[in-house]
């Protein structure tokens, strides 16, 4: 048996999201910033994909839609847009989370180097973060408070339109990376307050090397990308329809099905995380209840998470011990650290991320072969051995 539960790091292109890329490949080859008639073709296709894409989360108007190349593009020009375009207001304190994708975290240091002033918030024990510290956090010379609407490793959902409400109340932009909520969860950027957003198509089951930057009208954005005039100025490069109509297909698709896909989806997870809290020594981390429906992340103390992942591996079992963005790294997850998990603890993490089309039967397949390499990999470890015989101390309640 072969069971992708990985779908955290990257979805399966949907035929749905397929065929509207074939179609678009084969009838819609124009440029869209030609004036002849195929480019206008073009151009009425990508119209109608930005206006579905502002439909899914309830933009006022479709031009507050860019096109990107992922999730990552539109974290650093939310960032630079609104430091930058506020600096020389006095503007120079921003806020965000700790445990924020890389694509936050290493454009935050960033813009330190040019003078900022970040503010990282901790959450909670259950990687939530505290609305009123989030409202504490704000001064007068706030530019931006950016949050995540879900963590990408242990699922954890925030307060978005209550951080929203706050940061209008006090004049504050608000940005938040949705890249793992999109199509996942309900997202309204009107209802929420939400200022700026940032998606990526492969997360929905759209094509990869395409995403999507909402900014509010009003909101001055500053160029990432130098060249031509496309998106409006703000986005240079020939633009990739083909893609962008599939992202498009695959975002309505995903929100057209999100009430049925999140019951089944959020019973499978249940179903996992009841399966594995037999295990002696490990944690669920994040929220049990506030976190992505397909989200299980769990730490088994005594074993590294990466042998645990190759083992799975040799079952027919994908997941991860992290984030793919960080598989190179032997440090510990800066968002489980980031959370007081004990780094002993950290290092044995593996993250389920699992789909819409999981079973019953490969719910229970995993949780069968998690139990058995577990109780491998601890009998041959003499680290366990210390810990089973009192030479040192478990990190996780048994």
């Amino acid at each position: 048996m072969r069971v992708y539960a990985d779908n955290a790091a990257t979805t399966y292109l949907s035929k749905t999201a397929m065929d509207v890329m074939v179609e678009c490949l084969e009838k819609f080859n124009g440029n869209p910033n030609s004036l002849h008639t195929d480019g206008q073709l073009t151009q009425e296709k990508l119209d109608e994909s930005r206006e579905i894409i502002a439909d899914c989360i309830n933009a006022k108007n479709p031009n507050e839609i860019y096109f990107t190349s992922g999730g990552s593009e539109a974290d650093n020009q939310a960032l630079l847009s609104a430091a930058r375009g506020l600096k020389g207001k006095g503007k120079k304190h921003l806020i965000t989370l700790n445990i924020e994708h890389h694509a936050i975290l290493h454009t935050m240091r960033k813009l330190e180097g040019e003078g900022f002033e970040v503010t990282y918030l901790v959450p909670q024990a259950n990687g939530i973060v505290s609305v009123e510290d989030v409202k504490n956090a704000i001064r007068e010379d706030t530019a931006l408070v950016s949050i995540m609407f879900a963590n990408n490793e242990m699922g954890a959902i925030q307060p978005i339109a209550e951080i929203g409400a706050i940061c209008k109340e006090k004049g504050v932009l608000f940005h938040t990376d949705a890249v793992q909520a999109a199509a996942h969860v309900p997202i309204d950027v009107q209802a929420m307050n939400i200022d700026m957003l940032s998606m990526s198509g492969h997360k929905f089951h759209g094509p990869k090397g395409v995403g999507v930057f909402y900014a509010r009208n009003g909101i001055r954005l500053v160029n990432v990308i130098e060249g031509g005039a496309q998106e409006r100025g703000k986005r240079a490069g020939t633009i990739n329809v083909p893609a962008i109509a599939a992202m498009a297909a695959a975002l309505k698709e995903g929100c057209d099905n999100m009430d049925k896909n999140m019951a089944h989806v959020s019973a499978m997870r249940d179903r996992l995380i009841e399966k594995l809290s037999d295990i002696p020594y490990s944690q669920l981390n994040g929220d049990p209840v506030k976190r992505l429906p397909g989200n299980v992340n769990y730490s088994f103390e005594g074993v590294e998470g990466e042998s645990l992942l190759l083992a799975l591996d040799n079952y027919g079992i994908c997941c991860s011990s992290g984030s793919a963005c960080t598989s190179e790294s032997l440090d510990p997850s800066h968002v489980l650290t980031g959370i007081g998990v004990p780094i002993e603890a950290a290092h044995g993490s593996l993250r389920f991320s699992l789909g819409e089309d999981i079973t019953e039967e490969e719910v229970d397949y995993i949780a069968e072969k998690v139990h058995k390499v577990v109780q491998l990999y601890r009998n041959m470890s003499p680290y366990w051995e210390d810990l089973e015989t009192g030479k040192r101390q478990h990190c996780i309640a048994e």
